[in-house]
């Protein structure tokens, strides 16, 4: 645990997961909102998505500052293996009416310097292999824009946020000759998940996936796998949509909306319209659970053509993202 440091009414510290969850659920929350950022966890999620893995310890891992009782800001990082580099991704959250007043850089500064302490311990991730610094935020937020690029992170890549209209009408496309959608059993929850992890390797900086992030997760409350679409040729998954409803942040946002979390389509399976077929199904799907609107993130560059085959079944772009990076 990192000693506490106060500064003025300012405390600094370890996040702690047995008293901390519950206001950091609230920080997220004031900080999405204001900048119109749609995720919205509960503390029952974020306890699972900040579980100790070999990749983030929360205790070391995740620092706060208080004002008085009050969390004002917060940093999070890990590490992830990807393209024969290791990826160290910062999240900065600072409360809207506690900006400017040097809480990002501080905490910029601290997550920096803990990155560069857990390589030399050797749990930053290998050693061997180039170590970069990143951050993202959306491009509509424009101070997080300058603070980025104000502390030497130049942008390396792009994404969209999509989102389509349910009431608009939804065509009809059949599954490849061979190919059916069969229900989702327990059994097959590995199979489904190495064939993603495979049809993903294809992509830009795919992450070296683990036992850890398998478990983490199908441990999502929100997952419902009745709404996924998962295409099978004989034994074999060929690719597959999970769909997903999150109704806390739909509450948020005020908007119902439906998720393609994932869409994947193995090599060998390519070219057959078989991503279209998904898609449409995963759009009736949702639209049956009473969603007014679809989303998916899509990088812009995806090298099988996604963003085209989006905009196909009128998916439109509602907000674009920002990789920045920083070498270590």
């Amino acid at each position: 645990m990192t000693r506490a440091a106060t500064t003025a009414d300012l405390t600094m510290r370890s996040f702690d997961p047995t008293i901390d969850l519950a206001a950091m659920v609230e920080l997220i929350w004031a900080v999405n909102g204001f900048d119109d950022v749609p995720y919205f966890p509960t503390v029952e999620s974020l306890a699972i998505d900040w579980a100790t893995t070999r990749t983030f310890d929360p205790e070391q891992d995740a620092q706060l500052v208080f004002e008085g009782e009050r969390l004002v800001a917060a940093a999070q990082l890990e590490w992830r293996e990807r393209d024969a580099k290791v990826v160290h991704p910062i999240e900065i959250w600072v409360h809207p009416d506690a900006r400017r007043q040097g809480l990002g850089t501080r905490l910029l500064a601290w997550s920096e310097d803990r990155v560069r302490a857990a390589v030399v311990e050797g749990r930053g991730g290998p050693a061997e292999l180039p170590h970069v610094l990143s951050l993202g935020t959306p491009s509509h937020v424009t101070p997080g824009m300058a603070f980025a690029a104000a502390r030497g992170y130049a942008p390396v890549r792009y994404g969209f946020l999509m989102r389509r209209d349910l009431s608009e009408p939804i065509p009809d496309v059949t599954l490849p000759d061979g190919l059916e959608v069969r229900p989702v059993v327990e059994q097959d929850h590995r199979r489904i998940w190495d064939a993603d992890v495979e049809a993903f390797r294809d992509h830009w900086e795919a992450g070296v996936r683990n036992d850890d992030d398998f478990v983490q997760f199908f441990r999502n409350p929100d997952i419902d796998t009745s709404m996924w679409q998962v295409a099978w040729d004989g034994d074999q998954v060929a690719g597959s949509i999970v769909n997903t409803i999150y109704p806390e942040e739909n509450a948020q946002v005020g908007l119902e909306v439906g998720w393609l979390d994932h869409v994947s389509v193995r090599r060998r399976w390519r070219g057959l319209g078989l991503a279209s077929a998904l898609i449409v199904r995963s759009l009736d799907v949702l639209k049956a659970r009473g969603m007014a609107f679809a989303s998916l993130g899509v990088d812009a560059e995806n090298p099988t053509g996604a963003l085209g085959l989006y905009a196909r079944f009128g998916f439109r772009q509602h907000q674009q993202w920002v990789t920045f990076r920083k070498p270590l």
